[in-house]
């Protein structure tokens, strides 16, 4: 979808360049520059959510307490177990 958005953006661009109208020259100069930060922004958002950890993998508090609770009670039992 980013691509597509730079394909608009280089299309308002060529449109504007290539215009005698101001108004239009004006429109499309700022839809160029709306459409490439909108890329430029989709591009970073994909970005950083393909490095970000994945929510359900993560253990919630009360689920740490208690394997806590049970590696504490192995270790009482079989203190040799580091």
């Amino acid at each position: 979808m980013p691509w597509l958005l730079f394909l608009a953006s280089l299309a308002a661009l060529v449109i504007a360049f290539r215009t005698t109208s101001v108004g239009l020259l004006v429109f499309c100069l700022l839809a160029s520059l709306v459409l490439g930060l909108t890329g430029l922004m989709q591009l970073l958002a994909w970005r950083v959510g393909s490095r970000s950890r994945d929510e359900s993998m993560m253990v919630d508090p009360e689920v740490l307490g208690r394997m806590r609770e049970q590696a504490e009670a192995r270790k009482a039992v079989d203190p040799r177990q580091p």
